[in-house]
């Protein structure tokens, strides 16, 4: 569906962008792959991994709404990537947090309008659902806005969808490479918050395929979840250490000792899929038409049990150390 067509992603030196770009460039052939960003010397590195003709690098901050509708124009696709999204750092700075996670998803949504995107998909995140920290309630912010923007957009304008899910393997700031550093380092005891601490976990690889897979699926307005498994925190420190052996630091500022996807209070709003769920608007919608049970890839699911939710403790599905050992090993 990407080819000859032009995507720009937010935030596309992080991560996630870089392994969508690379998806892209291996596997479609787009006229305009637009990297948005307001890091300099992240781009500079980016353009000496990645320099297809179709690349673009724009300077820029999704807080500026006019640069945002300059860099859109023409595009037919935006992925929505760029966040603040360190939990300690947004308790401590949580003006700018807001001012980047919603304020900035709302010129997202702004200039994809003013610009007649077709399809946009916003990443979110775990932390998004029953949120405790500010990271997590400006991304629940954010995932209203860009619900409700289909019907801001109208019959005609573009359609709005977000994906939401846990943590990703060795991406930039997260535990893997912080425990791989230390490590390396010579420490014997890794830092653990708690020990009864669950994750849910998913691959970059896994990630990129999942949002490439819902612009094919979106009608406008859902929030995919994908079925992705859990892991506990001491199996993690096993498997990159060979021992269960760890230094109990505390819960830091807003985390949570477990992380929950699909909560409970939206149940009655959820469907169940093969291989995710998608969590329906909870506000009169703007095509009421839409049957949000069979996709536009075809896919048909069923409404989730009364009382459901889909919490990284009670997950059924928990990697083993064996699995976590292959992975770590994966994503170095």
């Amino acid at each position: 569906m990407f080819e000859n067509k032009s995507i720009l992603i937010t935030g596309g030196t992080g991560s996630f962008g870089k392994r969508f770009v690379s998806h892209l460039l291996k596997n479609d052939k787009p006229k305009k792959l637009i990297i948005y960003s307001r890091d300099e010397l992240k781009q500079f590195e980016m353009q000496q991994e990645f320099d297809a003709s179709c690349m673009r690098y724009f300077i820029g901050d999704v807080r500026d709404k006019e640069r945002m509708c300059s860099a859109m124009k023409d595009v037919d696709y935006v992925v929505h990537a760029a966040a603040l999204k360190q939990v300690p750092a947004a308790e401590y700075n949580p003006n700018e947090c807001i001012k980047t996670n919603i304020n900035g998803a709302q010129n997202v949504i702004d200039a994809a309008i003013q610009t007649n995107v077709r399809r946009v998909i916003a990443l979110s995140t775990d932390k998004a659902a029953n949120p405790v920290n500010l990271y997590g309630a400006t991304k629940l912010a954010s995932d209203k806005l860009f619900v409700a923007a289909n019907n801001i957009s109208g019959a005609s304008g573009p359609r709005f969808a977000v994906v939401r899910y846990g943590n990703v393997v060795g991406s930039r700031g997260s535990v893997v490479p912080f425990y791989r550093n230390l490590l390396a380092e010579g420490k014997t005891k890794l830092p653990v918050t708690h020990d009864e601490m669950t994750r849910f976990w998913i691959t970059l690889d896994e990630g990129v395929q999942f949002v490439i897979k819902n612009f094919q699926r979106m009608q406008g307005g859902e929030i995919f979840v994908p079925k992705i498994p859990s892991i506990r925190i001491l199996d993690l420190v096993e498997a990159m250490s060979g021992s269960r052996e760890h230094k109990l630091i505390g819960i830091r500022p807003g985390e949570k000792l477990h992380e929950v996807m699909v909560p409970e209070e939206m149940a009655h709003h959820s469907i169940e899929f093969d291989d995710h769920y998608v969590i329906t608007p909870a506000i009169q919608f703007f095509d009421k038409t839409i049957n949000y049970r069979k996709n536009k890839m075809g896919e048909v699911g069923k409404p989730v049990e009364d009382k459901f939710e889909y919490h990284s403790g009670t997950n059924p599905h928990f990697l083993t150390i064996e699995e976590l050992k292959d992975l770590d090993k994966a994503t170095q």
